[in-house]
């Protein structure tokens, strides 16, 4: 921990003292003030306690369920890009490609590109996000609408903005690497007096690729204002506006059921039709008052407004017989607007023996949706041809593409109204044992319009979302936990567009987790955690074989797997984090005639490693603030299927990262970071058997850090 932050806790916890010293009375239940997303205790790559996973401040090894942690320290010591970045050293996670046009974790077997939340709020539009105004990104395992609301069948990945406070910063960063990359980002913390705090945060990103014809640029805004009258109340307001241009590249297609063995560049398609663009403009406001008789009230608004547009050339199919890859095209626009209101009252109360922590919440929200698809027509071929057959050795092509909707492609409006309220308390049953029940009710109304056909469909669900967990502690550092859970997910889709007249009666999917879990503080610089669970998912909807206007449900997957997590500080000067996940993810019934039971879910590797080491050298001025850093990381990947069909099979990885840091002094840091020092040949993700991305084979960053 540097200076810098340890000046930041120590100002934290002298604003705390009145809130401490009432604490030996009648304890007082509130979320830290300067921190949106609830407190963290961070110490190097280490997280002790999160507001996150129960709305309430909680140390992680009393919270019955898989919580990591990525901190800032981690995010910068990594050089980490983007949210896939993120996820590769979290146990139980992965990524697929999501069409090389948005963030498409798969948590715990489940393909999601909905469950992102920020500060707590979802953020559930298609998009590419950045870090650079983020403290830090919680990953939550297992089905946590309790907490969230809809969706989050694997579980929720939130990222946590960073806050104006009352430490002065000034800090530029500068980073240059290869295949043009090209990065600028500040960060401004400026106090105005005891009662306010003004920060600004920016970045400017410029880069070509490894692969041909692909480029990006990206840039972010997000000034923050902070108000607060002692320590009963305070006021956060922020601003965001972030754009993302990139080319969308769907990698290479497949061959006899493996990737195709190509030139790593080789672009299939056109890279100059194929842009994908977005724009996001934020506002939030939170507000926090402490009341004197132990209890809390918050409550947070956000309004976001997504432009998303993306077209893309691309394989189509499978290398065929005659040395070809069939290509198409087509565009697609999303606008939404979303609103969403959160209030919660936190408490604590005695009843007899027994001690609890009280959570009461309602929640409201309103998302308007706008979708148009057009379909690519290759007129030089035919005015209704959709499909080019490029020659394999030459597969980026420069031909007329015409846009136009067919008789099948999306042209809708949705709105989405949400109204949920939910209940919790955490009980101290006995020193060694608590309880954490929770309840959330939520009605989910959605009015949806098919522009193209005149259809209009008005689909109401209520549903009732429990959590339920036991945390035993023989000793204060470990903790052993069994929980269960369930979410949902209503027909309209992640994305609010999947509504048809034959889904919209039916009941909305559903996920149950069971979880058996430990958390152990081995040294307060070190934790260890474990993890076995099963998560099943019901109610998928498939064609009726017997009727193909009909759709049924059926049983989805059941997926099982055992994850180890370490994080923290081995020795003062030794750094790790990283973990160990093996699954299995396996359908339960035949879905189509080529999607059958028993076969094993899409992006699912049966083991995965990554470990990332830090060893620092020569402590500096006397300071926890190294003069000399060495990072050295292992990712390794078993095979997966590259879609449910199980046709294609993406082999295995192992890939070699490293870093160096050099603190030339208290304003001056230096870093470079290597990716694949082994130069493997892999293919991190995949979209579907023939968009298959190729991993970069070698890739140099040096960044340098002032502070003034």
């Amino acid at each position: 921990m540097g200076m810098r932050q340890e000046r930041r806790l120590a100002l934290g916890a002298l604003a705390l003292l009145p809130l401490a010293g009432q604490a030996q009375e009648a304890p007082v239940v509130a979320l830290p003030q300067l921190e949106v997303g609830g407190q963290a205790a961070t110490n190097g790559y280490q997280t002790l306690r999160s507001s996150t996973a129960t709305r309430t401040d909680t140390p992680l090894r009393d919270v019955p369920q898989s919580v990591t942690v990525m901190t800032q320290e981690a995010i910068r010591d990594l050089s980490m890009q983007s949210m896939q970045d993120v996820l590769r050293y979290v146990p139980g996670t992965g990524y697929s490609q999501g069409e090389n046009n948005r963030d498409n974790p798969v948590l715990r077997g489940q393909n999601t590109n909905a469950s992102l939340f920020v500060d707590g709020v979802r953020d559930d539009a298609q998009y590419f996000r950045d870090l650079y105004n983020i403290d830090r990104v919680e990953t939550l395992l297992g089905p946590s609408a309790m907490i969230f609301g809809r969706g989050g069948a694997g579980g929720v990945v939130n990222r946590v903005t960073r806050q104006a406070d009352w430490t002065e910063l000034r800090e530029l960063r500068v980073q240059g690497g290869s295949y043009g990359n090209a990065r600028i980002s500040g960060d401004i913390n400026q106090p105005l007096g005891d009662h306010a705090s003004f920060r600004m945060m920016g970045m400017y990103e410029t880069a070509d690729s490894f692969r041909n014809g692909v480029h990006l640029r990206r840039t972010g805004l997000n000034p923050t204002l902070t108000l607060r009258d002692g320590n009963a109340t305070t006021l956060r307001l922020s601003y965001e506006n972030f754009r993302d241009e990139r080319t969308a590249d769907r990698g290479i297609p497949s061959l006899r059921g493996a990737p195709l063995p190509t030139g790593v560049g080789s672009f299939f398609g056109d890279p100059r039709l194929s842009t994908t663009h977005a724009n996001v403009n934020a506002v939030n406001a939170f507000v926090e008052h402490n009341f004197e008789n132990n209890l809390t009230l918050r409550n947070q608004f956000r309004f976001a407004s997504y432009d998303k547009q993306y077209q893309n050339v691309y394989a189509s199919g499978a290398v065929t017989a005659a040395g070809t890859v069939p290509l198409g095209a087509y565009n697609n626009s999303q606008k939404r607007d979303n609103f969403y209101n959160q209030t919660d009252l936190v408490g604590r109360v005695q009843t007899g023996p027994f001690s609890h922590q009280l959570l009461a919440g309602m929640e409201l929200g309103r998302q308007v949706t706008d979708n148009l698809r057009n379909t690519g027509y290759f007129n030089a071929l035919g005015a209704n041809a959709t499909t080019f057959n490029a020659p394999v050795f030459a597969p980026t092509i420069s031909t007329p593409i015409v846009f136009r909707p067919s008789a099948t492609d999306a042209n809708n409006h949705g709105v989405a109204d949400t109204f949920a309220l939910y209940l919790q308390d955490q009980v101290q049953l006995l020193p060694q044992l608590q309880l954490i029940a929770g309840i959330r009710y939520e009605n989910f109304n959605t009015n949806f319009t098919n522009n193209r056909t005149g259809d209009r469909f008005l689909v109401s669900d209520s549903v009732f979302s429990p959590r339920l967990g036991l945390v035993y502690k023989p000793v204060e550092p470990l903790s052993l936990y069994v929980s269960t859970s369930t979410s949902y997910l209503p027909r309209a889709g992640e994305q609010l567009a999947s509504l048809t007249l034959a889904n919209s009666a039916l009941k909305p999917e559903q996920f149950t987790n069971h979880e058996l879990g430990a958390k152990w503080d081995l040294r307060p610089e070190l934790s260890l955690t474990a993890a076995l669970y099963q998560l099943n998912r019901t109610n998928i909807a498939v064609t009726d074989p017997a009727n193909v206007a009909r759709a049924i449900l059926i049983d989805g997957t059941r997926t099982r797997g055992f994850e180890l997590g370490v994080r923290g500080r081995v020795t003062e000067a030794w750094s790790v984090m990283g973990g160990y996940t093996y699954a299995e993810s396996e359908l339960l019934a035949d879905q189509s005639a080529t999607i059958r039971k028993g076969n094993t879910a899409p992006f699912v590797s049966r083991n995965v490693v990554s470990l990332w080491n830090r060893y620092d050298f020569a402590p500096q001025f006397g300071s926890y603030i190294p003069r000399l850093g060495l990072g050295l990381g292992v990712i390794h990947q078993s095979s997966y299927f590259a879609a449910a069909d199980n046709a294609v099979r993406i082999p295995s990885f192992t890939r070699l990262d490293a870093a160096a840091f050099w603190d030339i002094n208290p304003q001056y840091r230096a870093q470079l970071n290597i990716e694949n020092l082994n130069r493997a040949r892999y293919y991190p993700v995949a979209d579907n058997n023939n968009n298959i991305s190729p991993g970069a084979p070698f890739a140099v960053r040096a960044a340098l850090t002032v502070r003034f």
